[in-house]
């Protein structure tokens, strides 16, 4: 007797942390954010949404990341803040995403945020809006070219030079810090057959 196919929400949910689960873990920072690590497939495999921040942001400019941001008052639990962010953000709506489980939190150094992913399936072909006081560009970026791009390299962040584990994505685009730690705790979920 054959077992049916799992679908991609299935094979994620036996992968990916429950978000409650998450919610539990212990991590370093003084302000609660959330991100939402959106994914679709498309006909070239699994696909992942990052903003390019504005270069002109008091709080981590020009980098790369997921959509998200601090909890709001009103937000309830922060997947709800990483849907509401994600909103505002890239005009992505709550009601498009699938919410189908977390990632483990991360801290970010410099700003003390304590940051909680969401992972959400969409639909591939979206069209974006991008909130203009805050993201310069939407990046759709496979994940076998996260999974290729994998390096380490030596930074400078604030004058002090540091060596870590980057994503060199595109000329000029890098993705490191809490986000290349984000993508490495999915890319350790995910199975390289699951990115086509």
């Amino acid at each position: 007797m054959s077992s049916a196919p799992h679908s991609l929400t299935d094979t994620l949910r036996g992968v990916l942390l429950d978000p409650a689960a998450a919610l539990a873990l212990p991590v370093h920072g003084r302000i609660e954010a959330a991100v939402l690590v959106a994914l679709y497939r498309d006909h070239m495999g699994l696909n992942a949404i990052f903003t390019r921040r504005r270069h002109d942001l008091r709080s981590h400019p020009g980098e790369i990341s997921f959509p998200g941001g601090r909890r709001d008052d009103g937000d309830g639990d922060l997947s709800l803040t990483a849907l509401r962010e994600a909103e505002e953000e890239i005009g992505l709506l709550r009601g498009d995403v699938e919410l189908v489980g977390a990632l483990r939190p991360v801290p970010t150094v410099a700003t003390s945020f304590a940051v909680y992913p969401f992972v959400g399936l969409i639909e591939p072909g979206g069209t974006w809006t991008p909130c203009a006081h805050e993201v310069d560009e939407v990046l759709e970026l496979s994940v076998s070219t996260l999974r290729a791009t994998r390096t380490r390299r030596r930074l400078t962040h604030r004058g002090i030079p540091f060596r870590t584990d980057a994503y060199d994505v595109g000329e000029e685009l890098v993705i490191w810090g809490a986000t290349a730690r984000i993508v490495s705790d999915l890319l350790a979920r995910l199975s390289p057959e699951l990115d086509s």
